[in-house]
């Protein structure tokens, strides 16, 4: 995703059926699953913003939803956010290539 590019915050994402994830408190453990067995290699563990980021991708929320909600709920400016929450996608897709 590149982080300058409106369109790609148009973008609705859904949780892939490649990544098993597990809620321990606050934070969530992200595994992604090859030939039916996790690797754990892999694995990203999230927390605050990035488990928030994660609860909100639906399949419904836009990018750009995603982004509104991150900065009304943790009061950072916008440009952060952005860059934060691009980063996160870039992590994850990378994670399941």
């Amino acid at each position: 995703m590149n982080k300058n590019s409106m369109d790609s915050f148009n973008r609705i994402y859904k949780k892939s059926k490649k990544v098993v994830s597990r809620k321990e408190g606050d934070e969530y453990i992200l595994v992604p699953i090859e030939q039916n067995v996790g690797d754990m290699t892999k694995s990203i563990t999230l927390k605050d913003v990035a488990a928030f980021v994660w609860e909100n991708i639906n399949g419904k929320n836009s990018l750009q939803e995603i982004l509104n909600l991150i900065v009304e709920e943790y009061e950072i400016d916008i440009e952060t956010a952005k860059t934060d929450l691009a980063e996160f996608i870039k992590e994850v897709e990378d994670m399941l290539s």
